[in-house]
């Protein structure tokens, strides 16, 4: 009789098939050449997929404490796709950080790229490029005809990305790029016809991104509508699907606000020791002139950042992380162009054959400000996402191959934040550059709760705030872009070109902005359990290492399981 963990191998085997993107970015490569159906056909058959397993599973009793996380894990992460299609969020796939047709073109630098037989892989795929796209503006097609639109903002968004990877637009004052015409100038192989067919699969596929980004300039945008916010409905079925928790949306609104001016009290503690007498402003002002922190050209920026990576590696493994010798390449990148400010990292293949990577957008940049990078690169690479996501890949036999491929907002993003504040506990951030940066990236996290929760439930600002925001606002005022886009500047900490991208994020990603800091939260809480039960036997590598195991989860049933550690 098949285990449970079979059955999920199965189900997984089935998933992949439906879903050739997430097949690569997990490292399952034989379906390296083809894309899912982008069609609602095929956004039906993988919800379909998923209520015939949830239906499997519905009966069965756990054999052992694995297959109990293993059934909390399913159970809680395919409600929440379900109840996602079921909102027809797959007829309304755009925004400005993630939707399909930024799949498209994303996994391309997540394959691999060795041989002549690689590249014929690539080149199979780049041919397919047009029909999957023509499937992701079918589905935007039926949400227009439902209406089930994105929001005019998100729309306009990734049409710029769409003219800027077919080099019709650039980024900052840069040339325009062809991005597919330089993908495939990277092969240097011997084989003519290779290369022939790869320049002409390439051309396919930036007509196919040139075509869409003007059939969402001219038939989406006039359709979508022009109100940011999703509403209560649509915020908490994506909240809960980003958090894997039931919120109480007004506490946690409330509570945003209390974080926001508790680390406000810090960073004017450092303000003083950066310009004394002087103003935030004024500090990051210093900061950003001071050439310690300044750096010269990409390549000076990756062998900054791979530093950093490599270091913090070394002097965690063994005394406050297990890190096995696999885990050890993490590399530092660049990430492709037109898309959103923030940095990002991406998880190894399966087989560790394809590393953990970190992503730094120069958005056309050629010179870097770096005070703020160190926090940011301990958040995405170790002791946060490479040091979990990693370590979560070797758990072959305490996690199915559903847990080991799927990552939580909630518990990843708030285990990169508890990182961060891990470092920040060991005194990494003595220099009180590398403070600021940390504060800032905290600041900018407790503002996303506020701003997040506050646009799109249309929330109105509180009295007891207006301290907090930009002069003109007024109690009672509702949330809206302008004032949320000043308030990330004011309050955030954050430049008013990545306030844009941030809050035009928020807007086209509901849920997502508040996962950081709340799941943070969780994280401090459960560690802060464990020590009081255990007392003086307390070790934290120790507790480190079995939270981890547990692989990724929703912040409910993780912090029930943490009670047992």
């Amino acid at each position: 009789m098949p285990t449970l963990f079979d059955r999920i191998d199965a189900y997984v085997n089935d998933r992949l098939a439906l879903d050739p993107i997430e097949a690569t970015v997990f490292g399952a490569r034989e379906y390296d050449d083809q894309y899912p159906d982008l069609s609602p056909v095929g956004a039906e058959a993988s919800a379909n997929l998923d209520r015939r397993f949830l239906s499997e599973v519905a009966g069965i009793e756990p054999a052992d404490d694995a297959e109990a996380v293993a059934l909390a894990f399913v159970r809680e992460r395919l409600g929440g796709r379900i109840a996602a299609y079921e909102l027809g969020e797959h007829l309304r796939s755009l925004g400005a950080i993630t939707s399909n047709i930024q799949d498209v073109r994303d996994v391309f630098p997540l394959m691999t790229y060795e041989t002549d037989g690689d590249w014929r892989v690539v080149q199979r795929r780049l041919n397919a490029v047009p029909t999957a796209l023509a499937q992701a503006r079918g589905s935007l097609q039926v949400g227009i005809d439902a209406g089930l639109t994105a929001a005019q903002r998100q729309s306009r968004a990734v049409t710029r990305m769409c003219l800027i990877t077919a080099g019709e637009e650039s980024e900052a004052n840069n040339a325009p790029s062809d991005w597919f015409a330089d993908l495939v100038a990277g092969y240097d192989g011997d084989d003519a016809q290779l290369r022939a067919d790869l320049v002409a699969a390439a051309a396919k596929a930036r007509d196919a991104f040139a075509a869409t980004g003007h059939w969402l300039e001219d038939v989406y945008t006039p359709a979508a509508t022009p109100e940011d916010a999703v509403g209560i409905e649509r915020y908490a079925v994506r909240a809960k699907y980003f958090t894997g928790a039931d919120l109480d949306l007004l506490e946690t609104y409330e509570w945003g606000w209390a974080e926001l001016a508790r680390l406000h009290e810090r960073v004017d503690a450092v303000v003083q020791r950066i310009v004394p007498g002087g103003t935030t402003a004024q500090a990051i002002a210093t900061l950003d002139t001071d050439p310690r922190y300044v750096i010269h050209g990409e390549a000076a920026l990756l062998e900054y950042l791979q530093s950093i990576i490599d270091v913090t590696t070394e002097e965690l493994a063994g005394t406050l992380f297990e890190i096995p010798e696999q885990m050890r390449r993490c590399e530092a990148a660049i990430a492709p162009p037109g898309g959103a400010a923030a940095q990002y990292y991406t998880s190894p293949s399966e087989d560790f054959t394809r590393p953990g990577r970190t992503w730094w957008p120069t958005l056309g940049k050629s010179e870097f400000v770096v005070w703020s990078a160190l926090s940011t690169w301990y958040h995405e690479g170790v002791p946060g996402h490479h040091q979990q996501s990693a370590y979560t890949m070797l758990q072959r036999d305490r996690l199915s191959r559903l847990q080991r491929m799927n990552f939580i907002s909630g518990h990843g993003e708030g285990w990169a934040l508890y990182a961060e504040r891990l470092m920040d506990e060991l005194g990494k951030f003595s220099d009180p550059g590398y403070e600021m940066g940390y504060l800032m990236g905290q600041c900018l996290r407790a503002a996303r709760v506020v701003v997040d929760i506050g646009l799109h439930l249309k929330l109105e600002i509180p009295a007891v705030a207006m301290a907090n925001l930009p002069s003109g606002s007024v109690a009672g005022e509702v949330w809206h872009r302008d004032l949320a886009l000043q308030f990330l500047i004011d309050r955030g900490l954050i430049d008013p070109d990545f306030a844009a991208s941030e809050a035009d994020r928020y807007l086209g990603w509901p849920g997502q902005a508040i996962s950081y800091k709340l799941g943070e939260r969780v994280w401090l809480e459960a560690r802060e359990d464990a020590r009081r039960r255990h007392g003086e036997a307390f070790d934290l590598m120790a507790w480190h290492t079995a939270a981890l195991r547990l692989g990724p989860l929703g912040l409910d049933p993780f912090a029930e399981l943490a009670r047992t550690l």
